[in-house]
């Protein structure tokens, strides 16, 4: 199937989830036989989502690729606006845990076929009884396609239990939609080559939107079924600390720009051949742009960059929020050096070879870390 299709199939159906969270932005997200962490490898860049969360019952396949879920340097740098958490669970989809309820958005891909038909029904209870998300997308094979896949003779994967028509699946879709005060969508991916398209859709997608007010329930919450492999905090700049440092970080950014700029030009004023009025014209004309308060200036062998000039940065003006906020900040960080009328950051003169990088000390812990992974992805026919 990997070459039957072009993008691959899976691709096909990460795909249609990310577009999904694109137009509608849920903040909390679970995948429902997650696998090797595939999709939430995927999606977790889309930091519009708040939580992120996995359940399979195989611990063994979480555990080989859930590192991958990790934060690089990358996010320690360039923090979203809004924190994230991620959590992975070795539990069965027929069990009520209270961890996995209050979802936006529920996605089981290529899920339900895995299931005895016995235990459908529990699921169904579990996903639109039990955690009553906003939305949920399941997608599982059309065995109406199955005569066009190459070779394949039985079920698309040794571990299926049934394969479903179009209409046998949208007959349990809307039954399920009417039971819980759910409406259902039918789409799919993965369109017959040429000119077939009688059979539908390789994999076919049932997207079904809550339609009926979640009451309030006061049952107590029960026991905890699910085991919790992994958890991890992404930095952001809700965080006063991470966002301390990243605000530092870009005024000594711009500060050693400004400063830099500002010595050069000063430098060509110097060395300029032309009459002393014209000069007197230039240098007039150039500071007569800036006012008082924002204009550079020399202090023994160090260059003093004003504050009020740092906060017409437009990166450091909306990370602070307001100046007040910023000359706070500066003042109480010992890798800035302000005036003593903290109006101003002090910088030496010469170039100063010691970058300041950004501390991870206080990098948010995460569980079972390792250093580095190698992610891979194959297709079968139950990809």
């Amino acid at each position: 199937m990997t070459n039957f299709f072009n993008p691959p199939l899976y691709l096909q159906r990460y795909q249609f989830v990310i577009e999904f969270i694109k137009r509608n932005k849920p903040k909390k997200m679970v995948d429902l036989g997650c696998n090797d962490c595939a999709l939430l490898r995927k999606v977790k860049f889309h930091r519009e989502i708040e939580l992120l969360a996995g359940v399979d019952i195989d611990s063994a396949v979480i555990r080989e690729k859930m590192y991958a879920l990790a934060p690089i340097p990358t996010d320690y740098l360039q923090p979203g606006d809004h924190p994230l958490t991620i959590e992975l669970y070795q539990g069965s989809v027929t069990e009520k845990d209270h961890r996995i309820k209050g979802f936006d958005l529920v996605t089981s891909i290529e899920l339900i076929e895995h299931l005895q038909l016995g235990d459908l029904d529990r699921f169904s209870e579990v996903v639109f009884g039990f955690m009553v998300p906003a939305a949920v997308i399941i997608s599982t094979p059309n065995a109406e396609f199955n005569p066009l896949l190459p070779g394949l003779t039985g079920f698309r994967h040794y571990d299926h239990k049934f394969e479903w028509t179009r209409a046998e699946f949208q007959r349990w879709a809307l039954q399920v939609g009417r039971e819980f005060g759910y409406e259902v969508e039918f789409t799919g991916v993965g369109e017959a080559p040429g000119q077939d398209q009688t059979v539908g859709f390789c994999s076919q997608i049932g997207v079904f939107w809550r339609i009926s007010p979640v009451s309030q329930s006061h049952e107590p919450e029960g026991p905890l079924l699910y085991k919790l492999l992994y958890s991890v905090k992404y930095p952001s700049l809700c965080d006063n600390n991470v966002l301390q440092r990243i605000l530092v970080n870009e005024v000594l950014y711009w500060s050693e720009n400004l400063k830099r700029r500002w010595l050069e030009e000063t430098a060509e004023r110097e060395e300029d051949t032309y009459s002393d009025q014209n000069t007197e014209e230039e240098e007039e004309d150039m500071e007569g742009r800036l006012a008082e308060r924002e204009r550079l200036y020399r202090s023994g062998r160090s260059v003093c960059v004003p504050v009020a000039r740092l906060w017409s940065c437009p990166r450091v003006e909306s990370l602070s929020g307001n100046i007040s906020f910023l000359k706070q900040i500066l003042l109480n960080d010992s890798r800035v050096s302000m005036t003593e009328d903290g109006l101003a950051v002090v910088l030496a003169e010469a170039e100063d070879e010691d970058h300041q990088d950004l501390d991870y000390s206080d990098a948010p812990e995460c569980t079972d870390i390792r250093q580095s992974v190698v992610c891979t992805v194959e297709e079968d026919w139950g990809a």
